[in-house]
């Protein structure tokens, strides 16, 4: 048998066990560590799997064959669609996912396998950010890809979607772990965001099977695999009973260093990183409070791979997203004044920047070079004419 013939008899294997009715991913690997090769499962009788405590649904699906069958129709499915399906024990498998408690028992992947396996941080947040929360996740996880570190995120609405977006925008490698079939684009609004993370050699993937929906229960299973890829988890905004609590206690127990950019206390959104940083999370303000904290093993293998560019903003400790947007000496005088007014962690309505610019500025020309500022990146609009420039 070839080295690819095994690796794939290896993923059917894993497969029939994470398509077995009751199982599961613990339960799935005790049932290997009990069998001496995991094959042998599948070759055991009724009688015997019974033995091991198994779920009597889970013990005559794999005896009667159905495992076997549904994973071989899965796999052919994956291979069809151009999704890659890897197990635990194979090379490409993220080496940080076997740390920890709970791993899933395969992976679906689209995309770059290697950008599973490189040093990386979570970004996660609220689905409902302010301004101020989406001018941070983007520049936060563009500051941390232009250096090398992955940006792994959940593609949800929100900080997710900015941390995703920063790290494209740095031209890095970013994860979005799925809570559906990693076929099911979802939200769909996100579908443009997934294409980029592909483009720019990040990867899509997911551990539940292909054309799963987007089930409610799916989200907070899949928040272990974000943490768990990860060095460590930064946390934007999140409201008290926000999801991110549970990424957030998967990355303590995980033993993942955790982060958490402060807010404005009188924001909802900011009880979840306040909350954090008074129990110990690293007050995170720039890309260096959480450069800082990565093991001296990491930063040297980052700094390795710098271009003389990134090595010159390191050294001054300067912004990366200072050099991937265009500079101020292209901006004219008009556009100048009307930036003046505007701010990244606050939004302004039209009708706000018009009355300040009175006698300045005519409003058709604020119109055209809202227009204009906003092709280039360096304001962004918000519902009902609201503005707010870019970090």
């Amino acid at each position: 048998m070839t080295a690819n013939a095994q690796t794939a008899s290896n993923a059917i294997y894993w497969l029939a066990l994470s398509l077995t009715p009751g199982l599961g991913p613990t339960r799935g690997r005790k049932l290997v560590e009990h069998f001496d090769r995991i094959e042998d499962i599948f070759q055991a009788s009724l009688t015997e799997l019974e033995a091991v405590n198994l779920l009597a649904q889970s013990a005559q699906h794999i005896a009667l064959g159905k495992s076997l069958d549904l994973a071989h129709e899965e796999y052919a499915k994956a291979v069809a669609a151009g999704v890659q399906i890897i197990a635990r024990g194979e090379p490409a498998w993220p080496s940080r996912l076997s740390e920890i408690y709970d791993p899933p028992l395969v992976l679906y992947i689209r995309g770059n396998v290697d950008a599973l396996n490189r040093p990386g941080i979570a970004i996660v947040g609220t689905r409902h950010p302010t301004p101020y929360g989406i001018g941070m996740s983007e520049r936060l996880s563009c500051d941390l890809a232009a250096r090398g570190l992955a940006i792994f995120s959940g593609m949800a609405r929100g900080v997710d979607t900015a941390g995703h977006r920063g790290a494209i925008k740095a031209k890095g490698k970013t994860v979005a772990v799925f809570g559906t079939g990693v076929d099911v684009i979802y939200p769909r609004e996100n579908k443009k965001l997934a294409e980029g993370i592909l483009e720019s050699s990040g990867a899509l993937i997911s551990e539940f099977p292909l054309a799963s929906f987007a089930a409610p229960q799916n989200f907070p299973i899949r928040n272990r695999i974000i943490s768990g890829l990860s060095l460590g988890v930064l946390v934007v905004e999140a409201g008290e009973y926000s999801g991110t609590r549970i990424t957030a206690r998967c990355a303590l127990e995980q033993s993942r260093e955790l982060y958490a950019v402060p807010g404005n206390v009188t924001n909802r959104n900011s009880w979840g990183p306040n909350t954090l940083i008074k129990q110990g999370a690293k007050l995170t303000a720039t890309w260096e409070d959480i450069w800082e904290e990565l093991p001296a093993a990491v930063q040297r293998q980052l700094e390795s791979e710098w271009g003389p560019e990134a090595s010159e903003h390191k050294a001054a400790g300067t912004s990366a997203t200072a050099s991937l947007f265009e500079s101020d000496d292209k901006v004219s005088p008009r556009e100048k004044k009307i930036l003046s007014v505007l701010r990244p962690d606050e939004s302004t309505h039209i009708d706000t920047i018009i009355e300040n610019l009175e006698g300045e500025v005519s409003s058709s020309e604020i119109f055209a070079s809202l227009f204009d500022l906003e092709l280039n990146g360096k304001i962004k609009q918000l519902p009902g004419k609201n503005y707010v420039k870019s970090f």
